[in-house]
């Protein structure tokens, strides 16, 4: 064989893409490449990556970035960076490629937490890493789209938490589901092994620039209070590679042991349905269940990581859940999952069983009092500013909760936004602004959207419920 030849073939071997190729094809056109030879050899390992950081790849980066991000310690917006783009994009691929670039601590602030009086940290990188970060999520993105489970639903392209809740619909009503098991991961993001994932990187990857550069991400550490702290474990929430990181981390953790060890120990159908860190398992057999909690728990600490014992329960819950628990003089069991409790229901004819959802009590009352502080601080405002603000929070809201089942859920915080609206714009001065009356003819002149289901969590050929 030729020289030429064998040198294409052992590059076609390795993963490599060959350099003639290369030259003038989009990056797009790259990492779809790359996400097909993933996809046809789920054994290949992939060595030759780093020079899709280009200045194409961070270019594009850049013009995904949204305009009012926060910066991060270099206190750089995006429109700063802008202002000398071009030079500034060459002058980054030079530092990549003499990997003489290092990424800097992530801002530390700190946001409320949903229904609860803690707060959760969050990590903002500064403008250069905010590119980077982009960029290989992108090319990690382009592999393992091809390795997850189809059961995993989080931060992945053309999924939603939409679809983990109709694939849970599915798995309830039509899959014989008898009890299905809650589980918590303890602190899952402060707590990833560093050793651990880039271990799991290597099954796929190896570039060593990359693998270089995914370390110095997890090593950069975060800045607090004007301090400087390193970082030995966790991947930090904000940054855009840590969605892909946490779901490789988990897709080895959990989603393979699941899909490979557990369910061929089970008698009957299992079902574990993921998004990001939170998931549902559903099951036929009490026993399959039963057995769980403890078999996860174990798995996970191979990995550095804990269930919460206080968030994690099995329970009965399913067609004869209901049937069940009336016997026992009891009410039947309901579960949360992505901001809905879900509960044992019929449908309107009462023939057939039927999972319902509502937004949890959690969720809303986190809802409420978030719309609460944001109005109390904005009752300043110009009033067509307010209504205005008031109806782009309304349609988001029914956007993510109006979902199948859930009218009454969005028609309440329907009803408690208007109320709280009242009760403040009459703030807005230390006499009263309005009487009901008057407030009601303010709502004709800037009518809110009413309550409307605008997701459907079933599959069309089962609609006619």
């Amino acid at each position: 064989m030729p020289l030429e030849g064998r040198r294409r073939q052992m590059i076609e071997r390795s993963g490599e893409t060959p350099a003639e190729h290369r030259s003038g094809e989009p990056v797009e056109t790259k990492l779809l490449r790359i996400a097909a030879r993933a996809r046809e050899e789920p054994k290949l390992k992939f060595v030759n990556l780093y020079h899709l950081m280009n200045e194409e790849m961070l270019l594009g980066c850049y013009g995904r970035l949204s305009e009012n991000k926060a910066a991060g310690i270099d206190e750089v917006t995006k429109a700063e960076y802008g202002e000398n783009l071009e030079a500034s994009i060459r002058e980054l691929v030079g530092r990549l490629h003499r990997m003489a670039y290092r990424p800097q601590p992530v801002r530390r602030v700190y946001i409320p937490k949903a229904g609860s009086d803690k707060r959760r940290p969050l990590g903002i990188p500064s403008l250069e890493d905010k590119l980077v970060q982009s960029a290989l999520a992108r090319i990690l993105g382009a592999i393992y789209e091809q390795e997850f489970v189809e059961d995993s639903y989080g931060f992945r392209p053309g999924r939603s938490c939409h679809d983990a809740l109709r694939a849970l619909t599915q798995a309830v009503e039509w899959e014989s589901t008898n009890y299905v098991a809650e589980a918590d991961i303890k602190g899952f993001f402060d707590n990833v092994d560093h050793d651990w994932l880039m271990k799991m990187l290597e099954q796929r990857i190896a570039d060593k620039r990359v693998l270089r550069m995914v370390v110095r991400f997890l090593k950069s550490g975060v800045m607090e209070g004007g301090e400087a702290r390193a970082s030995e474990e966790g991947v930090p929430q904000g940054g855009s590679i840590s969605p892909v990181l946490a779901n490789v981390y988990l897709h080895y953790a959990l989603d393979l042991w699941f899909e490979k060890v557990y369910r061929k120990s089970c008698k009957g159908k299992t079902r574990l349905i993921r998004y990001a860190d939170d998931f549902i398992v559903c099951f036929a057999s009490k026993e399959d269940a039963m057995r769980f909690p403890a078999e996860l728990a174990e798995r996970l600490k191979k990995f550095g990581l804990e269930i919460e014992p206080t968030k994690t329960k099995v329970m009965e819950f399913g067609r004869d859940a209901e049937t069940h628990a009336r016997a026992r003089g009891e009410n039947p069991k309901t579960f949360d999952f992505l901001g809905f409790t879900h509960y044992c229901s019929r449908s309107k004819d009462g023939k057939r069983f039927r999972m319902k959802r509502v937004t949890s009590r959690k969720k809303f009352r986190a809802k409420r009092a978030s719309f609460k502080e944001w109005l109390k601080k904005s009752r300043v405002m110009p009033m067509m500013w307010i209504m205005e603000k008031v109806e782009l929070k309304l349609r988001g809201h029914y956007a993510y909760y109006g979902v199948t089942d859930n009218y009454r859920g969005i028609a309440r915080f329907h009803r408690e936004v208007t109320k709280l609206l009242y009760k403040w714009l009459n703030r807005r001065s230390q006499r009263r602004s309005y009487t009901w009356a008057e407030f009601e003819k303010l709502l004709k002149l800037f009518p809110l959207p009413g309550p409307r289901v605008r997701v459907h969590l079933y599959y069309r050929a089962r609609t006619n419920v």
